[in-house]
């Protein structure tokens, strides 16, 4: 009955709502240049709504620029350029020029004879080329590397990115939901830990005293605000009493870890980090299914992925734990 009053308090003061409302309209620019036809097709589909609403400044943040002139537009604002190209295009593209910029370069290479696509195996970094090979641009062919690759170099304005530009949703939902999950994994095992090490209860009390239900419920709901925000959607009462069935279920899944853990103190430790990784897994999804087909995931769904995701989180719960462990001694 705490936790569940806790809960009601926690929603009724719209916990975060106002950070991600901040967040939901940061400044940020993307530097295109290469081919203009090839440059048409990528605003195109970065502009397109499949259905949704496009703030009005969405395209304000799509700037074309002149390699050559490329340092001196520059601001803060400015997080990624992306160079579009054909096959044949690079040997004599003067990225040497984009490199001063410093910041992550994405090169889009289209080349419709390719039959196996062809990508770094992670994002660029500053003043760093990646080149990315596809047949075409389309959202089904840049939704597997390109996008997600793109969105790990919007650090802070992932929200800010998505709310802008649908095609990017699926990718931003999907990286604030990997970061909420191990938040919530670290939270429980931190929790669970002191229990086991004495010493760590000095470093560890407060994340104890506070309640790891009530921590965890806390991330989950401003997971939902955060993928919310980023399908357009301005955080509110009304949305979030819509979307707690999604962390609703959560509950009998840390109360489960508790048990086990009481009972199984070293396995155990184990299992509530993963259960909290795996239920905030459930809730992020979860909570991007709602918004883009406009009802809940089906129970047997959201069991099948709970399950897969408890597995991997398991091993990674368990690494935790020894380091934690080491640090007690």
């Amino acid at each position: 009955m705490t936790s569940a009053g806790e809960l009601f308090t926690l929603v009724r003061k719209g916990v975060g709502a106002t950070h991600v409302h901040a967040d939901a309209h940061k400044p940020f620019r993307f530097l295109l240049c290469g081919d203009p036809a090839l440059l048409a097709d990528f605003r195109a589909l970065l502009l397109f709504g499949h259905g949704q609403e496009i703030p009005f400044d969405a395209p304000s943040t799509l700037e074309t620029i002149d390699p050559a002139r490329g340092a001196t537009v520059v601001g803060r604002d400015a997080r990624a350029v992306i160079f579009l190209a054909r096959a044949g295009d690079l040997p004599g593209a003067r990225l040497d020029l984009l490199q001063a910029l410093h910041l992550p370069i994405f090169v889009l290479t289209v080349d419709p004879s390719v039959t196996v696509e062809s990508h770094p195996s992670s994002a660029p970094g500053p003043a760093v080329i990646g080149e990315y090979i596809v047949p075409q641009i389309d959202r089904e062919t840049l939704r597997v590397r390109f996008f997600p690759h793109l969105i790990e170099r919007c650090k802070g304005i992932e929200v800010a990115v998505g709310r802008r530009f649908p095609p990017l949703r699926e990718a931003v939902a999907a990286k604030l939901t990997r970061g909420a999950a191990s938040s919530a994994l670290k939270v429980a095992v931190a929790s669970a830990v002191v229990d086991h090490v004495p010493v760590l209860g000095i470093v560890l009390g407060a994340v104890a005293s506070a309640g790891d239900m009530v921590a965890i419920t806390g991330i989950q709901i401003v997971l939902m605000m955060q993928i919310g925000a980023t399908y357009g959607k301005d955080p509110d009462m009304q949305r979030i009493w819509e979307l707690l069935p999604v962390v609703g279920g959560g509950f009998g899944w840390r109360a489960l870890s508790r048990e086990l853990a009481g009972f199984v103190p070293v396995a155990g430790i184990a299992i509530k980090g993963a259960i909290a990784y795996a239920g905030t897994i459930v809730v992020g999804e979860g909570a991007a299914f709602f918004y883009e087909h406009g009802r809940h995931m089906t129970a047997p769904q959201a069991a099948q992925l709970y399950d897969e995701k408890k597995r991997n989180a398991m091993l990674y719960a368990r690494e935790m734990f020894d380091r934690f462990k080491r640090f007690g001694r």
